[in-house]
């Protein structure tokens, strides 16, 4: 197993959140509406891919920074949170957004952007290497949910918008 890549100190980590926000952007701008509303293979329009990204983005904050209960920032039942299978809480996230606007969902995404940001800048950054649960025999410090739920999850999505308008 390799060992999963950490920033030294917050401004690397802002820096790196940074680049990979910028990317994902600059993409999505530059793509048509038809383009923004277009299924891939898998189903998801970039639009929604971008959706996703903002709740999860929301999901990092409540859940793993503020320790809130996981049914209640994501607002649905406690059964659709349990065992986290992406397999049952990505719908939900899809079938909530699906609808909405380029417009409505890029304001949001851009807001939980820039909410996240500040967020990050407010927190001291040994907060974020501290355990993000106590009784994790790994220790694994919460900066591995920032980075996957920002950096690694933008990357990820700005991949798969990019495979989808060239089908």
């Amino acid at each position: 197993m390799t060992e999963q890549w950490m920033p030294g100190s917050k401004e690397e980590l802002l820096s790196v959140i940074e680049h990979e926000w910028n990317l994902l952007v600059n993409l999505v701008l530059s793509l048509t509406d038809e383009q923004m509303t277009q299924p891939d293979s898998g189903g998801w329009s970039p639009k929604d891919n971008l959706a996703h990204l903002a709740e999860w983005m929301n999901i990092l904050m409540g859940y793993h920074m503020d320790r809130k209960p996981a049914h209640e920032v994501i607002g649905t039942s406690e059964e659709v949170v349990k065992g986290w299978d992406m397999e049952v809480i990505n719908p939900v996230l899809f079938n909530r957004n699906k609808d909405r606007s380029r417009s409505d969902v890029m304001t949001l995404l851009k807001s939980t952007y820039e909410t996240l940001k500040a967020r990050l800048e407010a927190t001291p950054f040994e907060d974020l290497l501290k355990p993000r649960h106590a009784n994790d025999p790994e220790k694994r410090p919460v900066l591995l949910w920032v980075l996957g739920d920002t950096t690694e999850h933008f990357q990820e999505h700005r991949e798969t918008i990019e495979r989808g308008i060239k089908t």
